[in-house]
């Protein structure tokens, strides 16, 4: 047959023109993927497929020294709604339950009512917003699981609409207690810590990314982990919340009551340099006190006549005087080349002869002055070496930062003048950080072993402790035996003879010394119009064993200023609290073996009642099955021959009678369920605002009386 070459060229021509538009049509569908489309494609990879994704780790906490929680990473939410999700269906089911979604929210948020937060829905709906605010305040983790059981709200997000933003936020559950010590964080977590433990422990706090990428399994999405993330290490800190409190308070209330402007309070464990407590009050505009700065490490002020300690310990280590040396401070007013130093008493007729241990009680500046300007005028290098054989010029290099260095001058120095070594004697032309001088007081008390102070004990991980901090001692004398005991005989009569009388205390024996001093105004000096004071006490106690060394430093306008009878009223205050909660009695010893009384029993926790009541042999009656769970709440009743145990078990969605119970069990059993708590008083709960057996509304406050 013959080859119609015609036909077999057109098809040929019709097949080539179709692969040529079909090719044609390729690059162009490329061209346009590749440059009008290339943004849509590259988000749609990047929701199926995910390299490299950073995963943030679980912070650590930070705890106390008594295990209590300090600062902790907890979530909270933002929550929104997506209205033009889940499509008609969703929209009828939202307007169905409409009315039990609002009034659940205001069960939630009492500060909103059912018909606000109807209002304010019905208004997202109407401009059919697909990220609608619900609420407008951040909301706890227990806030956002109650929200998602309500209706619609339990959906998923695609299908309800509901949906939520998490932040992870540093709380610290005791509020103001060492706030500034502990630290703090920038809101974007990415820069990290700001200060104290946070940023100087940040390393191990933060812990280590980890990375995850979004691969297609058996057609699903799946997040893969690369590497998982490890969680922060704890950290376990040397503060007592017990005596952190004790000294807050009692620094606080004479604070208020001097109008003063800043206020630091130490306490520490003379052995390990532990710091138990410490407090920085600065007034803010609104009249209140607040951590602002950590000022009893960072602030460089002339320490007065704290410092006084030091000379007299310089001139007896190197032999020029003894505890008898007399000196006649005359009318207490002296000539010190051409200046005037006084007494604080100069203007009652000073106090005439008097030797080193009444100068020291009596803290005299002509006699201190005197002495020292006497024996190391023509030689003063000598003083200041003896300073700097104590460690007192030296920085402490301490865990946490923004510790300002001593400042001691030097005979070679700049402005150093005839009068300075009398000045400097007795606490002025120098700065000191308050911490610096506790330290120094530490080491009298712990024999003359002068130890860095530890605001940090361990990590701890699952635990386990990964990093120790042993006590480091930085000098291991700061003088000689011989000195040392005179010093810590003078200083303890300093406190029961002297002027610091306000420091001490009927229960045991206090040492320590006063301090108060004109803070200069830069270059205007003293004088210029209303002169600052810093009046201040740094001791230990108890003298004969001492266990805790404590400075009270407080920043006040104006006369009158007495470091005995301002600071050293809130040491006294401090130590014998802080004495009380340090003792340890065995309970036998409270068994009186004659009598059988029994005893009035709060109520509250059950199982620590029963504790007490059975180490003392005091006969117990109706204990119910409710002890055998891990909580035994209760009231109490004495019986002639026994104490009566009632078990209590709430109604569930009731609020729980606190009647009879201590604030501690009160206020755990009412937060538990929810309820915010108010105390007035303190005591034994008489009263509670919201009565036991009433309907339970999370979110409400409760105020309870005590007496």
């Amino acid at each position: 047959m013959a080859v119609n070459k015609k036909n077999i060229m057109t098809r040929y021509f019709f097949v080539m023109l179709v692969m040529s538009l079909a090719g044609i049509a390729i690059v162009v569908k490329g061209a346009l993927i590749m440059f009008a489309e290339r943004q849509y494609w590259q988000d749609v990879a990047d929701r199926f497929v995910r390299e490299g994704v950073t995963v943030k780790p679980n912070r650590g906490n930070i705890l106390s020294a008594d295990g209590k929680l300090m600062a902790s990473s907890l979530p909270e939410y933002r929550i929104y709604m997506d209205f033009k999700a889940g499509g008609e269906k969703k929209d009828t089911m939202l307007m169905n339950h409409l009315t039990e979604i609002c009034e659940g929210l205001h069960k939630i948020f009492p500060d909103k009512s059912a018909a606000e937060f109807k209002a304010h829905l019905l208004k997202g709906r109407r401009k059919g917003s697909r990220n609608y605010l619900i609420y407008p305040r951040r909301i706890s983790y227990i806030q956002y699981k109650e929200a998602k059981r309500l209706p619609v709200f339990n959906l998923n997000k695609y299908k309800g609409g509901f949906h939520e933003l998490a932040y992870n936020q540093r709380k610290k559950p005791f509020g103001s207690l060492a706030a500034r010590t502990l630290g703090d964080l920038y809101a974007d977590t990415a820069q990290g810590a700001k200060n104290g433990i946070e940023l100087a422990f940040d390393t191990l706090l933060k812990g280590q990314d980890g990375i995850t990428h979004r691969q297609k399994v058996m057609n699903k999405y799946l997040n893969i982990v690369d590497r998982p993330p490890v969680d922060g290490c704890d950290i376990i800190s040397t503060i007592d919340v017990g005596m952190q409190d004790i000294c807050e308070k009692a620094l606080v209330d004479k604070l208020k009551e001097l109008n003063a402007s800043v206020g630091v309070a130490v306490l520490m464990e003379v052995q390990t340099g532990e710091v138990k407590a410490i407090v920085n009050m600065m007034k803010a505009g609104d009249g209140n006190y607040y951590e602002m700065r950590n000022n009893a490490i960072s602030d460089m002020l002339e320490p007065g006549s704290t410092f006084k300690t030091a000379s007299i310990m310089v001139a007896l280590e190197d032999g020029k005087i003894t505890p008898d040396t007399e000196v006649d401070t005359g009318n207490g007013v002296m000539n010190m080349y051409g200046s005037k130093m006084r007494d604080h008493n100069w203007h009652r007729g000073g106090y005439g002869k008097i030797n080193v241990t009444r100068i020291l009680e009596v803290s005299s500046n002509v006699g201190v002055s005197y002495l020292i300007d006497k024996y190391y005028k023509n030689d003063p290098q000598k003083y200041v070496d003896g300073l700097k054989r104590m460690s007192l010029d030296q920085p402490l290099h301490l865990q946490i930062p923004g510790e300002g260095t001593p400042n001691i001058k030097g005979p070679k120095e700049r402005y150093f003048a005839k009068t300075t070594l009398p000045w400097m004697s007795i606490g002025y032309e120098t700065q000191i950080p308050p911490i610096n001088t506790l330290t120094f007081y530490n080491a009298i008390a712990n024999n003359g072993v002068m130890v860095r102070p530890k605001f940090v004990k361990a990590a701890v991980k699952d635990g386990e402790v990964i990093k120790e901090y042993p006590t480091e001692i930085i000098n291991p004398k700061i003088c000689s035996d011989h000195t040392l005991a005179q010093i810590r005989d003078i200083l303890r009569k300093v406190v029961s003879q002297g002027l610091a009388k306000p420091a001490g205390s009927k229960q045991f024996a206090v040492s320590g010394k006063t301090g108060t001093a004109q803070i200069s105004q830069g270059a205007a000096g003293y004088k210029a119009g209303r002169t600052n004071y810093l009046v201040s006490f740094c001791g230990y106690f108890p003298s004969e064993a001492p266990k805790y060394s404590c400075i009270v430093a407080i920043q006040k306008p104006g006369l009158p200023a007495s470091g005995g009878l301002m600071a050293g009223s809130v040491f006294s205050k401090i130590a014998e609290r802080v004495y009380a909660k340090d003792l340890r009695l065995d309970l036998s010893a409270a068994i009186d073996s004659t009598t059988n009384v029994i005893p009035a029993v709060k109520s509250g926790d059950m199982k620590e009642a029963l504790y007490v009541l059975n180490e003392l042999d005091i006969p117990v009656q109706n204990q119910t099955a409710a002890q055998q769970g891990s909580e035994w709440w209760g009231h109490t009743q004495s019986a002639p021959t026994a104490v009566i145990l009632q078990g209590q078990t709430p109604a569930a969605g009731t609020v729980p009678s606190v009647i009879g119970m201590g604030a501690k069990d009160a206020v755990y059993l009412l937060e538990k369920q929810g309820l915010k708590v108010r105390l007035n008083g303190v005591g034994k709960v008489k009263r509670q605002s919201i009565a036991g057996g009433s309907t339970l509304r999370k979110g409400q406050t409760i105020a309870l009386t005590l007496n």
